[in-house]
């Protein structure tokens, strides 16, 4: 197991490590920053353009040590996996672990620390000038910088870094036995160690608010300014769409079939700007509901209101199920 962990280690220098992704209305293909582990890959020109605009500096190898230095990092750790899998002793087996642990700590801190430099250290002559706002990528998952979504996720070089520690950590577990412990131990501790990790591991798809005025609508384009019409859905990966029609967000739904959804909201009907889940809404359609963009539905998180609105609009209930296949 020792060799194919110096393999993956090996093979992780030659692919990209990391990804930032970018997404924008003007550009609908998106945008893609490969983190190589001896080089910048993906549109770094382009991107290099907007960090310009925004007062960003640009990207350049030469200026992080790091891609100098990193693959010997990784190179190391690969030849003390060979010599722990020649040796054969469990002192060393478990200071690889450790080391490598630890590494991996140091490297997400520095990627913390390089997004954070350049996310807060803006020109101040810069063209696009937002006051109070700075543009740190996420140092995982998912955030939005200004009409920019950006997500950023390990790479094919990450997932095999990500493997190797994982190989390591079963060959730490297998060395000490430990499962034969845990066997033996409380099956009511065992039981919560296996809740907490299944619920740790879960993905969070937490609502996003809507910024009225601010915010524009990822189907039309149009700017987001009432908070009864409005909805928004999150993709699996976390990213989040917004919409200033329950309908607009049915046909970007319908022309993005490819991208896995997670979760859909709903504004309800009845409050200022709240957003709900689509799931457990009560939906009105037709009768003399104006939404914006004419797409005739409205949501409420109460049948009972439903059920008023719905004579005062002439409206007739429908299902969830019914709107999203509409």
């Amino acid at each position: 197991m020792l060799l194919l962990v110096m393999v993956l280690l090996v093979s992780s220098v030659f692919v990209p490590m990391w990804r930032i992704e970018l997404s924008a209305p003007q550009y609908p293909e998106g945008l893609v920053l490969q983190l190589h582990a001896n080089k910048i890959g993906g549109d770094v020109e382009i991107i290099n353009g907007l960090n310009h605009y925004i007062g960003m500096k640009t990207l350049h190898k030469e200026d992080f040590i790091e891609f100098t230095v990193l693959p010997y990092i990784i190179g190391f750790f690969a030849l003390c996996a060979l010599a722990v899998a020649v040796i054969a002793k469990k002192k060393g087996l478990y200071a690889l672990f450790i080391s490598f642990i630890l590494f991996g700590i140091l490297a997400g801190i520095d990627f913390y620390r390089w997004n954070y430099e350049y996310g807060h250290n803006l020109d101040p002559n810069a063209a696009i000038q937002v006051p109070g706002m700075s543009y740190q990528p996420p140092l995982i998952g998912y955030k939005q910088l200004l009409n920019f979504g950006a997500y950023s996720i390990p790479d094919i070089g990450g997932w095999m870094l990500i493997a190797s520690g994982f190989l390591l950590f079963l060959l730490v577990i297998k060395e000490t036995n430990l499962l034969q412990k845990f066997k033996k131990s409380n099956p009511t501790t065992a039981l919560f160690v296996f809740l907490s990790l299944s619920f740790f591991s879960c993905a969070k798809t937490e609502v996003v608010p809507i910024k009225l005025n601010v915010d524009t609508c990822d189907f039309c384009k149009m700017t987001i300014a009432d908070g009864k019409y409005a909805a928004e859905v999150i993709s699996e990966k976390g990213r989040v769409f917004k919409f200033d029609d329950i309908m607009c967000m049915i046909h970007y739904g319908k022309e993005n079939a490819n991208t896995k959804m997670a979760a859909h909201y709903v504004n309800d009907y009845t409050q200022d700007n709240v957003l709900i889940p689509a799931k457990t809404a009560f939906f009105l359609s037709e009768g003399t509901i104006q939404s914006p963009m004419r797409g005739g539905i409205i949501a409420f998180s109460s049948e009972n209101e439903a059920k008023e609105f719905g004579i005062k609009l002439k409206a007739k209930p429908v299902t969830w199920g019914a709107v999203i296949t509409k």
